[in-house]
């Protein structure tokens, strides 16, 4: 009975335009979740996602569409866009999905520094010798969890802030040294299915 006590200015200018906000606030997370799941080949789990997503945003829709002169709607879908990217990207920040390779060019006096680092941490490690624009330079190649990411940039910049590094993400890989990563049974799920897998 108390849903029919509701003003229609209350419902039509507070309740909807905040419904539609959450609403799209979650589906723009479920979007970006999806896009970075699909980019990590966890195929079902973007599908799974997917259905959610576009239910949700049929509701969000229908909520704006439903009342076309109402602009709080409008500004309501919009926000929620906004702020949904800003929430999905922090949320896949957090998880640390997934393996990257880092490629780190440094000076040879440093690079026996860092290699034996990444050694120490687990990290399988190749140190090449190469040729750069100022002379002899020291190529490492290395594939570490997104998550250890922050922990070696540090130590590459204490250790050598001139040094180039790359990292970019692995969707596939054969063989190699994988440093364990730490249970944790919120996102363990999410980094098992992350897994770079052996290609077939």
């Amino acid at each position: 009975m108390a849903f029919f006590l509701i003003s229609p200015d209350l419902y039509n200018w507070v309740i909807l335009p905040a419904l539609i906000f959450v609403a799209q606030i979650a589906n723009v997370c479920m979007e970006t979740l999806r896009i970075v799941f699909l980019s990590k080949g966890i195929k079902y789990l973007a599908a799974i996602i997917a259905f959610f997503e576009i239910t949700i945003w049929l509701l969000a829709i229908v909520g704006v569409i439903s009342n076309l002169s109402n602009i709080a709607n409008f500004f309501a879908y919009a926000f929620g866009f906004a702020l949904g990217t800003y929430v999905g990207l922090e949320i896949e920040e957090r998880l640390s999905i997934g393996m990257v390779i880092m490629r780190i060019i440094t000076t040879n006096e440093t690079s026996a520094g860092i290699a034996g680092f990444l050694q120490t941490e687990q990290h399988g490690t190749t140190v090449l010798d190469a040729q750069g624009a100022r002379g002899g330079v020291t190529m490492i190649i290395s594939l570490v969890n997104r998550e250890d990411v922050p922990r070696i940039t540090r130590f590459i910049e204490e250790t050598n802030p001139d040094a180039f590094f790359s990292i970019e993400d692995v969707r596939y890989v054969n063989q190699g040294i994988f440093r364990p990563r730490k249970r944790n049974p919120v996102t363990g799920f999410f980094h098992t299915l992350a897994r770079p897998r052996k290609k077939t």
